[in-house]
């Protein structure tokens, strides 16, 4: 017996029983991080997928729309033209959300009044994902329109 008036040999098959467990219980931890861990990396990347592409037609709709906007304030079908096309394309500097961008200006009804429409189509990249092997390259388009003020001066309107 000891000062605490406990047997020694009982305290030695606890302390003894209480490393065995710990020493089990660490193992078991890192076997299931090993099969946690790629399931976890793989989820991560699907999220990183699926939210740039969430993010490209975003960017693709935003481009139109400040495309759009820009094309109707200009007074000739060419200022129009060259920057609802600037403006647009300034939105679409990001290759991982936006590659190989296409923007066509329409100024078929470019009038006090008329309408101004960007079409604004590009391809959402898949650089960066190859550890999923993504389906092939989406293609995204966006159309928007902006109606020209009808009281101001334009071609093709009254002075």
């Amino acid at each position: 017996m000891n000062d605490a008036g406990m047997s020694t040999g009982s305290t030695t098959a606890h302390r003894a029983r209480g490393r065995r467990g710990r020493g089990d219980r660490g193992s078991s931890d890192a076997l299931g991080l090993a099969l946690i861990a790629p399931a976890a990396l793989g989820l991560a990347i699907v999220i990183l997928f699926l939210g740039r592409g969430v993010d490209s037609r975003a960017t693709v709709q935003v481009a139109a729309e400040s495309g759009a906007q820009a094309a109707a304030q200009e007074r000739t079908r060419g200022a129009a033209v060259s920057a609802g096309t600037a403006a647009a394309t300034a939105m679409l500097v990001d290759d991982n959300t936006c590659a190989a961008p296409h923007v066509v200006v329409d100024t078929t009804q470019f009038a006090p009044g008329g309408v101004v429409t960007v079409t604004v189509s590009c391809t959402v990249s898949s650089s960066g994902l190859e550890l999923i092997n993504p389906p092939a390259a989406e293609s995204l388009t966006a159309t928007a329109f902006a109606t020209i003020d009808p009281f101001r001066a334009a071609e093709g309107g009254p002075r």
